[in-house]
Formats: structure tokens, C-alpha cells, sequence
């Protein structure tokens, strides 16, 4: 050990487990990577192929092409293919690739599907659908458009389930966004069926495993920590769901940052004991960038907060699962590079 480190102080960092990319991310973006191998460049991908720009960067790189309406792909390069993103898309977007005599890839994370098929359920059995969830978000878009306009209402709040009115005297069954856990959907599910006690649930659990895992070694991670970070996009739930649940858990402070360059440097001296996780679609790159970024100014100590073992396994569609990847391409789809 330096002079230098010997004067350096001490920081334990807390390092959560489960955390970042989850098994839908993993997929989706293995789907990106291995149809520029078997397709080449360039590859196009409605909407984000998952909240993150490090990712985002990386697959462009690679000679991916986002766009948010398939009517961006020129005329010229419609025998590319097209992969929709992991947060699902509304029965429209199929539709219109089919029109436009497109090859599509669907890389929706195979636990929204599920929430997808649950909502076509209930209508079936002639529910009207109420969706837990947050406006405007890519998988809540998703959801609703599995149905007719008018079958499903969405309810983001315990005011707005509170205030609710049953359309035309209709059953009811609930769905919730994948990306809000057990806990987050509780007050507002409550709510609902203190109102309407014939409320249906769904056929299947749809809360999403790894949101729920990553929150709750948050949990374990926050009490006593005077900050806590959370890697992750601001238009990423789930990432932004850790950094309250790590409020609520007793951090002194949590922030979300999605690079090692934006911590507030001249905001953490004095800290002892620091908290950190990443959302599922944050890379462990950036984690470890991160600590590293720690370690110039701290003499660090790493503790695992580990509340779960993690061996799920999406398998890709049938189409591309004769291409080979290399190391380098897995630890990119793993998010080690």
C-alpha cells in the first residue's frame, strides 16, 4: 500500500445482486447483434432496442439503424430486416411491416408477451382490461395496443383507481406493466378491488422476476448508505423505481446516473458507505466503470448485496439461432464490453 493510499478514506461500496441486464435485455439485444452477423448491416430497430445509450451507441456502431416509425426505412432498403424492441409494440406495427412486405424480427421480452396474452384474455372472456401502469411508456403503448381502442383503461395512480367508474356496467380484470414490482402496484391493486371486489386477476403472475429481484437486493444495499446509485437512463422505470425504492430503504441520498462522469463529485466527500446498482438494461461495463471511478479517489472496499441467484434464459427465434457469435459479440450482448 502507497503514502497515498494509506491517507485516502474509506469507502465501502455496497455492490447489489441481482443487478443490470436482465434475461428480455440479454435476448433482445443478442437478436440485434446476431441479425447484423447473419444479415449484415444495415439492420433497422423500431423505438430503442432497450433503454440505454451505451447500448444504443455500441449496436449503431455495429451498423444498426434506429427509428421510431417503419415508414423511416427507404424504399430501397426494404428487404432489411427490422427488429421491434424489447418493450413490446402495439398489434399495428406487425401489421404495417406486413404491409410494407417487411422481414421482422420481434425481440418483445417473452414475460411482456405473457402480460400481452393475459389482456387478450380478458377480452375474450368480455373483461374490460385495466392496466396498472405508467402513461406513455414503450411497454404500456405495447399493451394497450394488443386491443381494440376503448377495452382497456389505464390506472397509474391509488387516486385514479379510486376515482375510476366501471365502463358500462362491464367485468373487470387487471394487468400491470412488467416493470413495476409487487410492491409498487400494491396500493393501487388494493385500491381497485376494495372498489370492485369481482375484480379479475390475471391467469399468471406478470410482474416481472427481475424487477422485483433487483429491487429487493436494493433494499438489502440501502439502510445506512449515504448515497446510492443507480445505473441506468432517465427513461428507463425501472432504473428510476431503484433509486426510490433505495430512498425508501434508508440510502441518505440516491441519485441515477448513467455514466461514471456524471456522480457529483464535489458532492460526495465525507461518504462512508455507498450503495450501488444498475437497472436491467444498464451494462456491468458501466458498473465497474463506475467503481473504478471510486477507487481514484477512495480507498475502496466492495461488499456484495446479494438477494438472489439469477438463471433465466430467453432463447432467440428460430430465424437467426444458426449464428455463431464470438467472444467479442457475447461480452458486448452481456454487457461486459
Amino acid at each position: 500500500m502507497t503514502a497515498a493510499d494509506m491517507t485516502r478514506q474509506k469507502l465501502t461500496v455496497r455492490l447489489c445482486g441481482p443487478r443490470g441486464f436482465c434475461a428480455g435485455v440479454d435476448r433482445a439485444i443478442q437478436i440485434v447483434v446476431l441479425a447484423l452477423k447473419k444479415y449484415g448491416a444495415p439492420v433497422y430497430v423500431r423505438h430503442e432496442i432497450v433503454h440505454n445509450r451505451y447500448v444504443v451507441e455500441g449496436l449503431q456502431e455495429r451498423g444498426a439503424v434506429f427509428i421510431e416509425e417503419l415508414s423511416e426505412i427507404p424504399e430501397d432498403h426494404r428487404d432489411c430486416p427490422v427488429v421491434f424492441s424489447a418493450h413490446g409494440v402495439p398489434k399495428s406495427v406487425p401489421a404495417d411491416a406486413q404491409n410494407r412486405n417487411l422481414f421482422y424480427l420481434d425481440a418483445t421480452c417473452p414475460l411482456v408477451s405473457k402480460v400481452h396474452k393475459q389482456a387478450m384474455r380478458h377480452h375474450r372472456l368480455g373483461r374490460h382490461v385495466l392496466l396498472i401502469g405508467h402513461a406513455g411508456h414503450p411497454e404500456v403503448i405495447g399493451t394497450m395496443g394488443q386491443l381494440p381502442e376503448g377495452t382497456v383503461t389505464l390506472v397509474e395512480t391509488v387516486e385514479g383507481a379510486n376515482t375510476l367508474e366501471r365502463p358500462d356496467g362491464a367485468e373487470l380484470g387487471f394487468v400491470s406493466q412488467t416493470t413495476l414490482s409487487v410492491e409498487d402496484t400494491a396500493d393501487i391493486l388494493k385500491a381497485l378491488e376494495d372498489r370492485f371486489p369481482d375484480l379479475h386477476a390475471p391467469a399468471a403472475e406478470s410482474i416481472c422476476y427481475a424487477t422485483t429481484n433487483r429491487q429487493e437486493a436494493v433494499k438489502k444495499a440501502a439502510p445506512g448508505s449515504d448515497l446510492f446509485l443507480v445505473v441506468g437512463a432517465p427513461n428507463s422505470s425501472n432504473s428510476r423505481r431503484l433509486v426510490e425504492v433505495a430512498e425508501r430503504a434508508g440510502a441518505k441520498r440516491s441519485l441515477l446516473v448513467q455514466r461514471a462522469s456524471e456522480i457529483p463529485w464535489d458532492e460526495v466527500d465525507g461518504i462512508r458507505v455507498l450503495g450501488l446498482s444498475a437497472g436491467a438494461s444498464a451494462p456491468e461495463i458501466i458498473v465497474n466503470e463506475i467503481i473504478d471511478a471510486f477507487r481514484e479517489r477512495f480507498d475502496v472496499t466492495v461488499e456484495l448485496a446479494i438477494t438472489a441467484e439469477e438463471t433465466e434464459n430467453f432463447p432467440v427465434m428460430r430465424a437467426i439461432r444458426d449464428v455463431e457469435l464470438t467472444s467479442a459479440d457475447m461480452a458486448f450482448v452481456n454487457g461486459n464490453a
